[in-house]
């Protein structure tokens, strides 16, 4: 791949997305599509990248920003479904896919096949998260998504690490399995809070918006290949990483400076850039290796092209209905949980008096109520599994050869399908997503209306500060931030509206500074 075909990938990525846009369509898909058709012009040349190229550069930045934007609060608020869908739901469907796949072409062996469920068993949502406001999804379908988003990756690479060390002949076990992922976990969130607190401790020092927004370019990165390299999750260390600087560069006083807010206003334009070229240069990417991973499959006498591609289809149909099916099993179970909570406190007098001393407990600590997501949001969230980066990702990382030396087994089998499903998903559900959500008509006037009293709450206290006597417009400004800021440690203002009006204060300052 030269330099000459990234720019040009850019810019048909660039006018595509300009008419797509226009006519109110998805242009992630479009691109992939016009990409694929183009990989069978004759002369087109084959683009390829190692792996840890695509891991290394491309999934930290587009993790960091997707962080960047989501809330920690509500994060928390929604930890169970979280869980439920990041990691049980995937170790399910990687098992579910691993199985099929072994029924399938059992010539591969089973320990290949489970390398190929963990490769299948994340769906990247966080496109879909991006689109949110504009196909009307709730904001508890939103951050629960969101939230999965964060989580899911770190799972399916720990059980593709697992599964390929099982095609090496190495002995793994359910037990050494989760603990290696407790592991993984835990080591890669200590490295990223490690690399948090060192940007933030450097950056307010720094003084310059250009060279603080350097370095926080380079924390994703760095955050990930410092925990790859000590066999931690690179996935979560960049996920801490982003949530502690985020927050503290917005909330936190003892993080505030000033020309602080020069260098927010720049990074909220810097990384919508970086994520569009990204995004466009890697469905086009996915779109552009179709041809050749048919022509390499045809060489081969087993599995063969007719066979991986009969296995394809049936594991795309599988990947899309077990997701659904494993969301409504573990949200109905959530459901049934609470209603049989709900009648025991209200048959049960001590009970209900501990609950209400829980909850009292949770509101003191900003943690707010959250019901079981409905049916509405459980079809929706269920329809949202289309595969991403991360499985073209780990299909492009397995390794040509085992640990023996001999030829990984089912390895062009793999990115085959790996190519197919994700193409296949993202015309299938990515086409439908925003249909469906405007389909099941979601009534967001109750929502829409605790945001209007949260922001009018949050306008209150910056107004009250405001009016309170200052050396100048800059300590003004100042004082309006830390008195939003404290408002939050409080629980009494939302951190998601918080951050937006921090955002109109930093615009606010820097339009004084230039009138």
């Amino acid at each position: 791949m030269n330099g000459v075909q990234i720019l040009l990938i850019i810019g048909c990525g660039i006018a595509v997305s300009s008419l797509a846009k226009r006519r109110g369509v998805e242009p992630g898909w479009i691109i992939v599509v016009l990409a694929a058709a183009a990989s069978f012009i004759p002369g087109v040349p084959r683009l390829e990248l190692e792996s840890e190229v695509i891991l290394a550069l491309v999934v930290p930045p587009l993790l960091y920003s997707a962080t960047r934007g989501a809330s920690f609060a509500s994060f928390g608020a929604n930890l169970r479904p979280i869980i439920n869908l990041g990691v049980i739901l995937v170790v399910l469907t990687a098992g579910v896919l691993g199985y099929v796949t072994s029924w399938i072409l059992p010539t591969i062996g089973l320990a290949t096949a489970f390398v190929l469920g963990s490769v299948l068993a994340p769906p990247d949502t966080i496109t879909t998260v991006s689109h949110g406001e504009e196909m009307g999804l709730p904001k508890r379908a939103t951050s629960v998504l969101t939230g999965e988003s964060l989580v899911n990756d770190a799972t399916a690479l720990t059980l593709f690490a697992i599964a390929v060390g099982a095609v090496n002949g190495e002995h793994a076990t359910f037990g050494g399995g989760v603990g290696e992922f407790f592991r993984n976990a835990i080591l890669g969130l200590l490295i990223g809070g490690a690399f948090a607190s060192a940007a933030l401790l450097i950056r307010k020092r720094l003084r310059n918006p250009t060279l603080e927004t350097t370095l926080v370019l380079l924390v994703p990165f760095t955050a990930f290949l410092a925990a790859e390299e000590a066999h931690a999750s690179g996935i979560l260390a960049v996920v801490a990483a982003a949530f502690a600087i985020t927050l503290n560069l917005s909330l936190d006083p003892n993080f505030q400076y000033p020309g602080g807010y020069l260098t927010r206003i720049q990074e909220n334009n810097v990384w919508p850039v970086l994520d569009f070229l990204l995004e466009t240069f890697v469905f086009a990417y996915i779109g552009l290796q179709l041809k050749f991973v048919l022509q390499d499959l045809a060489k081969e006498e087993d599995p063969g092209l007719t066979r991986t591609l009969v296995a394809a289809g049936v594991l795309l149909v599988v990947a899309i209905l077990f997701r659904l099916f494993g969301v409504f099993v573990l949200f109905e179970r959530y459901r049934q949980r609470d209603a049989r909570r709900k009648r025991r406190v209200k048959e049960d007098v001590y009970y209900r008096a501990r609950w209400k001393l829980r909850e009292e407990e949770r509101r003191k600590r900003g943690v707010k109520p959250q019901e079981p997501p409905t049916r509405k949001e459980t079809l929706l969230v269920g329809w949202t599994g289309m595969r991403g980066i991360l499985t073209l990702a780990a299909a492009a990382g397995v390794p040509e050869h085992t640990a023996s030396g001999a030829p990984f087994p089912g390895r062009d089998a793999i990115q085959a399908i790996a190519l197919i499903v994700t193409l296949g998903t993202l015309l299938i559900q990515g086409t439908t997503i925003g249909w469906l959500a405007r389909g099941l008509k979601f009534d967001l006037a109750a929502e829409q209306a605790e945001e209007r009293a949260e922001r009018e709450a949050a306008e209150q206290i910056v107004a009250g500060a405001a009016a309170q006597p200052a050396a100048d417009f800059d300590a003004s400004f100042d004082a309006q931030r830390l008195a939003l800021a404290t408002a939050v440690r409080d629980h009494k203002v939302d951190q998601d509206v918080a951050r937006d009006i921090i955002d109109e204060l930093d615009l606010r300052q820097a339009a004084r500074h230039t009138s």
